[in-house]
């Protein structure tokens, strides 16, 4: 089933039946066995396909109302191959080496809520950052006793030239306005998501696919709930957190993003997450 989070309420669609729901998003998702609840249908009113559809293509949200975002590094082979090329020049190429090695994984707050684009809206690239990407990731939405209790897709937005440069650098080429998309809405299985799921990214520009690729998340070095332990060893989210997982589809070395470039990620079962890409007003 998916939840998703409009300015018009929730809007849950089980067996392509939809029902409307007025709670807090927070209250609705931070809970133990959230599809079981959802699936009771506890407050929730049935609403006409076509009423929803509107809801849904004039009023959708990024489904997260008070939840930290955070994103996970170095999680594939192909990730930590092209970290290691940018930072070469800065003599930061072996941290990344060793991280994918490491018992410890990489991650690293990624936005505040209010920060956040969801399906439909503009993502941001900095004026002051020469080499900009997207990077497409299944992402965890974690509920405050640390299990993972739905997906969504995360666009997790880099300055790859600022994070070359240093690799202190990351916070700002990582965590600046927009650099977070979330969307379209939260996918609730009733058992984890397939190890054979599909994560699938298009760069439109002027009308043509400029960059396209695809990836299997059982490339991923990483265990999806070992990601979610190390994240709460010593940190309480009181209303849950997301975390993105990290990325393998990574444009070439001479790719960056233009202004009003469109990015839309696909992965199997949740759906896209489309966003333009343009410049802090």
């Amino acid at each position: 089933m998916k939840l998703f989070k409009t300015a018009k309420g929730n809007i849950l669609q089980q067996n392509d039946k939809y029902y409307s729901n007025s709670s807090a998003f927070d209250e609705l998702i931070n809970r133990e066995n959230l599809y079981g609840y959802l699936s009771s249908l506890q407050g929730f009113t049935p609403i006409t396909d076509g009423d929803a559809q509107l809801i849904l293509k004039d009023h959708i949200q990024p489904p997260v109302q008070s939840q930290e975002v955070w994103a996970a590094g170095v999680t594939y082979l192909r990730s930590r191959d092209a970290r290691m090329e940018e930072s070469k020049e800065s003599g930061g190429a072996t941290f990344y080496d060793k991280v994918y090695e490491a018992e410890r994984p990489e991650l690293f707050f990624k936005s505040l809520p209010h920060r956040v684009a969801g399906t439909g809206q503009d993502v941001y690239i900095r004026r002051d950052s020469t080499w900009n990407v997207p990077e497409p990731e299944l992402t965890l939405f974690i509920n405050s006793k640390g299990n993972i209790q739905a997906y969504t897709i995360g666009n997790d937005m880099s300055s790859r030239s600022i994070e070359g440069e240093n690799p202190l650098y990351l916070p700002q080429a990582k965590s600046y306005e927009r650099s977070a998309a979330l969307g379209p809405g939260l996918y609730i299985p009733e058992k984890p998501v397939s190890p054979d799921t599909t994560i699938s990214m298009n760069i439109v520009r002027g009308g043509k696919i400029v960059f396209g690729g695809s990836i299997k998340i059982n490339q991923m070095k990483r265990s999806l709930t070992e990601l979610a332990g190390f994240l709460y060893r010593e940190t309480d989210f009181p209303t849950g957190s997301f975390l993105m997982t990290g990325t393998c589809l990574v444009p070439d070395n001479n790719f960056t993003l233009h202004e009003n470039d469109v990015v839309d990620i696909t992965i199997q079962d949740i759906g896209t997450l489309s966003n333009r890409v343009t410049y802090k007003p």
